[in-house]
């Protein structure tokens, strides 16, 4: 305890992970968790997910709940979340891309 004390302000803060409010947690289920699990897919961009159906799960760990499920509908607020989660040491061991730099999206009918 006290080597920690002593070495205090060698310590680096840990990454903030950029929590979403509530209401913004709560994704559309655009597309049954089946369909788009076993569906058309393709792995995008990050970026290029916002908006799009996701077609895999993507459970952080801490805590180990899944935040986005095969069907729904990809927020920018749930991807930052994700991703600074990710920088902050959470680990996403579902994903097809532990890092989120990617994401599996389906590839719904109109080509989007």
């Amino acid at each position: 305890m006290s080597d920690l004390r002593d070495h205090i302000d060698d310590l680096r803060d840990a990454p903030e992970v950029s929590v979403p409010d509530p209401e913004d947690i709560r994704l559309e289920l655009a597309v049954l968790p089946r369909d788009a699990f076993f569906g058309p897919a393709e792995q995008v961009p990050a970026d290029w997910a916002v908006g799009r159906v996701c077609a895999e799960m993507l459970t952080p760990y801490p805590p180990g709940i899944p935040t986005v499920l095969p069907g729904e509908r990809i927020t920018a607020p749930v991807l930052e979340y994700l991703r600074s989660g990710v920088t902050a040491g959470m680990v996403i061991p579902d994903a097809v891309d532990a890092k989120v730099d990617s994401v599996r999206v389906l590839i719904e009918n109109n080509g989007t």
